[in-house]
Formats: structure tokens, C-alpha cells, sequence
């Protein structure tokens, strides 16, 4: 299974994981993108629920997509990401 998401999910995966290995990464870097990734998921969803209940149909749809696109790819990269890609992330040299 984590095969075929990492196939699928290569356009995103091989911008991060150009680069030599990073001297300082920790465990810990995975751990927080993962929980980034999940809030910026959530608050796409709050964006979605309250932008269904207030009528607003083009204005919100701009909030729903950034917040849903940057918790997918925090989540992608936390997930099936090497090492590098995680210190990438995070800009540790």
C-alpha cells in the first residue's frame, strides 16, 4: 500500500527529496508535520462547513484550497517522505 502511495504521490515526493541527508533530523520533525498537516485538513473543513452555511460561494473557496492543499502535502511528505525531505520541510541544514 505505501508503494503504490508513493507512486502516486511522486510529483510531490521528488521536489523534497532532492539533496544530501541532513546531519539533525529528528523523529520529532515527522511528528509535528503529520499533526500540521491533519489541523490544516481540519481547518479546510471548517472553512468548507462554514462557507456552505453563510452562502458565500467564490470568496471562500480560496481558503478551502490552500488549507487543503498544504495539509496534503504536509501529510504526504510526513507520511511516505524520507528523512530528507522531512529536514527539507522544515529547513534544517
Amino acid at each position: 500500500m505505501k508503494k503504490m502511495l508513493t507512486t502516486l504521490f511522486w510529483p510531490i515526493l521528488k521536489f523534497f527529496e532532492v539533496g544530501q541527508e541532513p546531519p539533525n533530523y529528528k523523529s520529532s520533525y515527522r511528528l509535528a508535520l503529520n499533526v500540521l498537516g491533519a489541523l490544516f485538513i481540519f481547518l479546510s473543513g471548517v472553512s468548507a462547513v462554514s462557507a456552505f452555511y453563510s452562502e458565500v460561494t467564490i470568496g471562500a473557496v480560496i481558503p478551502i484550497i490552500v488549507f487543503f492543499l498544504v495539509g496534503l502535502i504536509a501529510l504526504v511528505i510526513g507520511s511516505l517522505g524520507t528523512n530528507r525531505a522531512v529536514a527539507k520541510i522544515w529547513g534544517t541544514k
